[in-house]
């Protein structure tokens, strides 16, 4: 089996995603259906891309500026 090369595009199931922001699966699902979240189809399953989950996790965080004045 060959390797794929660190560049190539990671992705997770709507189960892992919903693991990591602690969310259901169907809420996943929405957000997938609405285009919220950029999926790709494989099959029956969607696969959603790394960037899309890291842009969504960062989107709750607190600005740098905020978390130092303790906000």
């Amino acid at each position: 089996m060959t390797q794929l090369p660190r560049s190539a595009p990671q992705f997770y199931t709507v189960a892992e995603v919903a693991e990591l922001t602690r969310v259901s699966r169907m809420t996943v699902y929405r957000m997938v259906h609405s285009g919220d979240l950029p999926a790709v189809r494989v099959g029956n399953s969607y696969r959603v891309p790394k960037s899309a989950v890291d842009e969504l996790l960062g989107a709750f965080e607190a600005p740098e500026d905020q978390r130092a004045a303790g906000e």
